[in-house]
């Protein structure tokens, strides 16, 4: 048996092909890309508005095993913008509801739901293992400790955030890390969310989406990794804007 005879563990099935078929026709991605998002395993931990957004892109691209982390259930006020769920699902846990959507949407990939909160006890537990984990949260002492948590294992973080009009989304690798932007002073869970200040129900999906995007263009290795560069969105000039982030010498994290 030669190498181009040796069975292919991560091959794609008839099914997979078709499924995946604009993918692989596209010269940056092909099936070896398609692969490579198969064989990946992502944590998600948010499935709100903007994992409404994440959740739905990367089961549609066959990312192979997503880990969700949310305890949260569905209320009324979620429906203007999470569009993972229904009226009828008002009441039930979210993590659930999106293993329920992934099952039905794809059947080549795996959601692994967690309905608890993640916290220092179990941050690492949850995490580890990873390829990449994405944090859709919606206050800053969760995402402070999911990139916390992902710096101390070594694992690159997507963090993405949505308030009012704006908009924000990142690729963190280690050093500098998200803490190194946002500073110690936000460790506190009585920060400002959305709950408070508002958000247009568009804006999540939109933040969503380009996580995903960021998600797929990562572990497929397509174009730059464009990491340590935060890119902010204006809903008042709908425009992008990206900065790159310096390392913080004094960061407590990545330091």
């Amino acid at each position: 048996m030669n190498l181009f005879d040796e069975p292919d563990d991560n091959a794609l099935s008839e099914d997979e092909l078709d499924r995946y078929a604009r993918h692989i026709v596209l010269p940056q991605l092909g099936a070896v890309g398609q692969k490579r998002l198969k064989k990946a395993r992502i944590g998600v931990v948010g499935a709100g508005g903007i994992g409404a957004g994440i959740i739905p892109a990367l089961v549609g691209a066959g990312i192979g095993k997503i880990t969700l982390v949310d305890d949260d259930a569905v209320s009324l006020s979620n429906l203007q913008r999470q569009w993972l769920f229904t009226t009828d699902d008002i009441g039930s846990g979210k993590a659930p509801l999106a293993r329920r959507f992934a099952e039905a949407r794809n059947p080549h990939v795996t959601l692994d739901a967690h309905a608890v909160k993640i916290d220092e006890a179990n941050a690492s537990d949850l995490l580890a293992g990873h390829d990449l984990v994405i944090d859709g949260t919606d206050n800053f002492a969760t995402r402070l400790l999911v990139s916390d948590t992902c710096v101390a294992l070594g694992i690159p973080l997507i963090s993405a955030a949505a308030q009012q009009l704006q908009g924000q989304v990142g690729l963190w690798r280690a050093k500098p890390c998200y803490r190194c932007f946002v500073g110690d002073a936000f460790d506190a869970e009585d920060c400002d969310t959305c709950a408070e200040l508002g958000v247009v129900g568009a804006l999540t999906g939109m933040v969503g989406n380009m996580a995903a995007m960021m998600a797929i263009r990562f572990i497929a290795g397509i174009g730059d990794e464009d990491a340590s560069t935060l890119h902010l969105y204006d809903g008042m000039t709908n425009r992008w804007r990206p900065i790159a982030v310096p390392p913080d010498p004094a960061c407590k994290a990545c330091a």
